[in-house]
């Protein structure tokens, strides 16, 4: 009870994106085509079957409740394997310092070495507050990038610094994170987490599920 009014203020700040985006991105389709690709990370690549049950999830890479939704969902994809398949949409809530930058390090190493996209999402969030605003206070934005390149760098290996570097000059990577911002918006995405089941919201957004959750929701899809 204690998180509404702050739950309302979030509630309200995802009705004025929303406002936003449906008011402008019509008359701009011009200006920000649709994108080429569909957005989105698929989980072990495990791309979604006419029969499976289909999951997505917005995460903002440095947001704690991102984090803490992370173990039981990973869980609950372990135990359903294939039957169950989830695509993460990077969430950059512009109230959390760097999540832009974090976001778009999520594209960059996607692009250079797709299997590895979903280790940096997990070190991030085991490594949090190191990119929080706090500890990046003094430092300037080049700084917060070349920062979060050589952490890229170090977890993921296999990808040089420098090509993780210039990744953030790629205006293609630039591009890709706006996209999957602007895609939770059009979805009516507001906070993080926020998830879907078969294209359904649920009522629990904002909030962590442990596996029992998860277990309560997914069971009844697959064996009803």
């Amino acid at each position: 009870m204690e998180v509404r009014p702050k739950m309302m203020t979030v509630f309200g700040f995802g009705l004025v994106l929303g406002f936003i985006v449906l008011t402008f991105v019509p008359a701009g389709y011009g200006q920000v085509p649709i994108p080429t690709r569909q957005d989105g990370f698929w989980y072990e690549e495990r791309v979604a079957g006419v029969d499976s049950v289909v999951i997505e999830a917005f995460f903002d890479p440095v947001c704690p409740d991102s984090r803490d939704s992370w173990p039981p969902l990973k869980q609950a994809l372990s135990n359903y394997g294939s039957r169950v398949s989830l695509v993460v949409h990077p969430f950059a809530l512009p109230y959390h310092d760097n999540a832009f930058v974090c976001s778009r390090a999520l594209h960059v190493v996607n692009g250079l070495n797709s299997s590895a996209t979903f280790q940096l999402l997990e070190s991030f969030f085991h490594h949090q507050e190191g990119f929080y605003g706090k500890a990046t206070f003094n430092l300037s934005r080049a700084s917060v990038v070349d920062k979060v390149a050589k952490f890229a760098a170090k977890t993921v290996g296999g990808s040089s610094y420098t090509q993780l570097k210039s990744g953030f000059t790629d205006t293609k990577t630039d591009h890709a994170t706006r996209i999957s911002f602007k895609y939770g918006c059009v979805k009516g995405v507001y906070g993080t987490p926020f998830f879907f089941v078969n294209g359904f919201p649920l009522p629990d957004d904002g909030s962590t599920l442990d596996y029992k959750k998860w277990k309560s929701i997914i069971d009844p899809l697959l064996f009803a």
